[in-house]
């Protein structure tokens, strides 16, 4: 019985030790960033459209100072902070208007790109708006772009940031799905549609998270603490449609960014 109990406080002992030194890295490792400059890259899911509070300078990117890069930025105050994430931006955009904050100094980066390369606006227009035969089709060439060509789109934006940004850590942010399958929703869409949908989701974070990882990337998943709070959970932190307000349709609320992107993106850092 003694034996026993003190093999269980040695092991108690020893995972202690081994989650305090995790702890103390990853709070080390935030620290450094911190101490340096962070820049936040990317698309309408790192600006915070949907989530409100949008910084009036930043005009139709809309940063939002309720997106998870602004809370970071508040919660650890590195160095200096840009944020030049832009609304509907493509892998293009960000190489060609989003970069100039990136020095040989840059300490940490974030960055959300390729669904509107992938199409995504059009990919829930057609699904909405049409029948489901015609948002399958469309979801598949979404698919079929991912794979032949949005892999080169990728390697081109994130060999820009290295190439600007050395020694900077760079996490690459993926996309939630969008739906809690056999949920809440009674109208609308069809289950079909749904997990088609879902599935493109996965599709291309599966292809950014490889990319990301060929760079030398961190990928931060945000599928798992989007999980329970889809559409059609009863408890959404995305928008569902909004004809009132079309642009925010299909994007995280502030709880979506800050209980969503901001914890996935911390565990990166």
């Amino acid at each position: 019985m003694r034996r026993s109990r003190k093999i269980t406080a040695y092991v108690t002992s020893l995972l202690l030790a081994v989650g305090l030194a995790l702890t103390g890295a990853a709070t080390a490792q935030a620290q450094t960033a911190a101490a340096t400059g962070y820049v936040a890259l990317g698309d309408s899911y790192s600006s915070g459209v949907g989530a409100g509070s949008y910084i009036s300078s930043s005009g139709d990117c809309k940063r939002s100072t309720k997106a998870y890069p602004y809370l970071w930025s508040a919660a650890h105050s590195p160095s200096s902070f840009d944020f030049t994430a832009c609304s509907g931006a493509r892998t293009g955009d960000v190489t060609a208007n989003q970069l100039g904050p990136l020095s040989s100094s840059t300490g940490l980066v974030s960055i959300s790109i390729g669904g509107n390369d992938a199409g995504f606006s059009d990919v829930m227009t057609t699904c909405v708006l049409q029948s489901e035969s015609s948002c399958l089709s469309r979801i598949a060439t979404a698919k079929a772009y991912v794979d032949s060509t949005l892999p080169g789109k990728l390697d081109s934006v994130y060999s820009a940031i290295s190439a600007k940004a050395p020694a900077a850590h760079v996490v690459v942010l993926g996309y939630p799905r969008f739906y809690k399958l056999n949920g809440s929703c009674v109208t609308g869409l069809s289950e079909n549609e749904r997990s088609a949908i879902n599935g493109a989701a996965d599709y291309l974070d599966s292809a950014t998270a490889q990319r990301a990882a060929a760079h030398g990337f961190s990928f931060a998943d945000v599928r798992g603490t989007f999980t329970g709070h889809e559409i059609c959970s009863g408890a959404a932190w995305l928008h569902s449609l909004n004809w009132l307000n079309i642009g925010e349709s299909y994007h995280p609320t502030a709880a979506g960014q800050s209980g969503g992107y901001l914890p996935a993106f911390t565990g990166a850092v």
